[in-house]
């Protein structure tokens, strides 16, 4: 298996854990009675780092499909090269290094390094783009 999908499926495994992070934090803050019932009633709002976990699950959601799509073209197609392994690699450690920086409510930081996961992608793209 080529690094690349490697990537992507340990991406996976990281979105895994970004649907299990907030949701633990959650079930700790109105209980598992409320979690496992219908959820019809009012729940109280999410503590500020599980607000931030969700929102952080979100932003990867945004990107995940393009980044599956995108890596799965580059194999298919036989675009996987250089310009495709090191994107993967700058979206892949931008989306983990990502989750504790949101965690930890660092603003700049963080959007820099969401900027890199972003240059990763972008990679992607260009390497199943390029000539």
């Amino acid at each position: 298996m080529t690094t690349e999908l490697t990537l992507l499926g340990w991406t996976l495994v990281l979105a895994l854990v970004q649907i299990l992070l907030p949701s633990l934090l959650r079930t700790q803050e109105t209980g598992p009675a409320y979690n496992v019932s219908a959820r019809d009633g009012e729940a109280p709002p999410p503590r500020p780092v599980t607000a931030r976990l969700q929102r952080a699950q979100a932003n990867l959601f945004e990107t995940l499909p393009l980044f599956a799509a995108a890596v799965l073209i580059a194999h298919v197609a036989g675009r996987e090269g250089t310009l495709s392994y090191w994107g993967c690699w700058l979206y892949f450690v931008g989306r983990i290094v990502y989750v504790p920086l949101y965690a930890a409510a660092i603003p700049v930081l963080r959007t820099l390094v969401w900027s890199v996961s972003l240059v990763g992608l972008i990679m992607v793209f260009a390497a199943i783009l390029g000539g």
